[in-house]
């Protein structure tokens, strides 16, 4: 899954994108926020891409939220 994502400088100000393409993840993440399957979003919105592209996106955003170190303010 990991290749279906990649960083460009030079593509949407390195936003992760669809590899081979222009589509950024955030635009798919949106649309599966909104409620939308994997397959609507593909026939509606991106009939380039495929649904591991969509499963990829979810992954990424997974990945980068596991990575993440969350630091709780103390209070008094």
């Amino acid at each position: 899954m990991k290749d279906r994502i990649t960083v460009d400088p030079g593509i949407h100000f390195g936003k992760p994108c669809i590899a081979g393409t222009r589509i950024p993840v955030g635009s798919v993440l949106e649309l599966v926020r909104e409620g939308l399957g994997f397959d609507q979003i593909i026939r509606d919105y991106y009939p380039d891409l495929e649904r591991d592209d969509v499963r990829a996106c979810v992954q990424y955003a997974i990945d980068v939220l596991a990575a993440e170190d969350i630091h709780l303010a103390v209070t008094p």
